[in-house]
């Protein structure tokens, strides 16, 4: 099995984040945040690079390759519109998919938005209980157990021996 020139690397940096040389590329891509197997796959697939390949075995080029390939993930049409991680954008209207950074500032804007119109999913998070209609009777508890405890047997003492 010929590898790419250059050797490998336990660590590539891949679209601002530290990838773990060992996995293969379709997992390793998926650590990424906002990227999944699923969208891993197919953006490898189209341009043209092995998703069983190492993640350590990536020439410079090929990084360049996904780079590109990720950022303009939501213009090429590689994706379909229900694929995409941002549909209908708050601001803009558009469909586009996000990762890393700007994902997790444009989900906490989201919520902070929730909040302050103080819509039912608003209220949720800022008591920070659950959102989507989970039950938390007896789930999603913070803090001391609380419930049935056991007692603890009281041991005989071993004084005496026995009588007879």
């Amino acid at each position: 099995m010929s590898q790419a020139q250059g050797g490998f690397r336990y660590i590539v940096r891949v679209a601002g984040t530290d990838l773990d040389g060992r996995k293969k590329l379709v997992y390793g891509l998926s650590g990424i945040k906002g990227i999944g197997y699923n969208t891993a796959y197919i953006l490898l697939k189209s341009i043209g690079i092995d998703p069983e390949k190492r993640t350590g075995f990536l020439t410079e080029d090929e990084v360049e390759k996904i780079e590109k390939a990720i950022a303009e993930l939501s213009k090429s049409g590689l994706l379909p519109a229900w694929m995409l991680n941002r549909r209908k954008d708050f601001e803009t209207g558009e469909n586009i998919h996000l990762i890393g950074s700007e994902l997790i500032f444009k989900v906490k804007q989201d919520i902070e938005r929730e909040k302050k119109m103080k819509s039912w999913k608003g209220i949720r998070h800022s008591l920070g209980l659950k959102v989507r209609g989970q039950r938390t009777h007896t789930t999603g508890r913070l803090g001391v157990t609380v419930g049935v405890s056991k007692k603890k047997q009281v041991q005989p003492s071993g004084g005496g021996g026995s009588k007879g």
